[in-house]
């Protein structure tokens, strides 16, 4: 009985983490970033270095600060859902990859280590039903919705 309550319910715990870690980057982490400007964005996008990408840091900053501040309110949404996630679980890896060059201990390491999985366990799982994509597919196989 109860496995069933929380098997009729699992989208409504997709919605849950959705939000849970969409309202969190984007208002603590991405509003920060995304305000700024130019010499942050350079230094954020220093971390790129890590994966041998040494060009434009300001560029990668600005994106890196796209990505913890629209991309989670795509996520939140759960529009273009599964190419957003992607998005966010590369940025919290080259975070982590970032911690992990510079030999920060594990507390600071494990924030973005553990968004990153997260992340790729979202990816699997989808945004479930309380989602704009999943009203846009179903729109698309209504009949009637010609």
């Amino acid at each position: 009985m109860l496995t069933s309550f929380f098997d009729r319910h699992k989208d409504l715990g997709l919605l849950i983490i959705r939000l849970g870690v969409g309202v969190p980057i984007m208002a603590i982490h991405g509003y920060p970033k995304i305000t700024g400007g130019p010499e942050l964005w350079k230094k954020l996008g220093g971390a790129m270095s890590n994966l041998g990408i040494s060009f434009a840091p300001a560029f990668w900053g600005f994106m890196s600060a796209f990505a913890e501040f629209v991309i989670p309110i795509l996520v939140i949404l759960g529009i273009f859902f599964r190419p957003a996630i992607l998005i966010l679980c590369f940025n919290m890896f080259v975070a982590s990859l970032s911690h992990l060059s510079r030999l920060d201990p594990w507390g600071k390491i494990s924030h973005p280590l553990t968004l990153t999985v997260v992340a790729l366990g979202l990816f699997f799982a989808g945004p479930g039903k309380y989602s704009v994509d999943y009203l846009l597919s179903n729109r698309k196989k209504s009949p009637d919705a010609i």
